[in-house]
């Protein structure tokens, strides 16, 4: 479910986005990579809008 009208997102996905944002700022600031944290977020994000285009068609 949806956490607003606007967001395709869940509460939960929006708890692991941030999570995943929280952890992808300090591996920066160590100097480390980032892009397969980078990746599951994004991945969070396709996933939220794939279901919520599919809902969209249902109506």
């Amino acid at each position: 479910m949806a956490f607003t009208d606007k967001d395709p997102h869940s509460a939960g996905e929006i708890l692991r986005v941030v999570a995943l944002g929280i952890r992808i700022e300090r591996r920066k600031a160590r100097g480390k990579p980032v892009k397969a944290l980078e990746n599951r977020a994004e991945r969070i994000h396709e996933k939220a809008q794939q279901r919520e285009d599919q809902r969209g068609k249902k109506k």
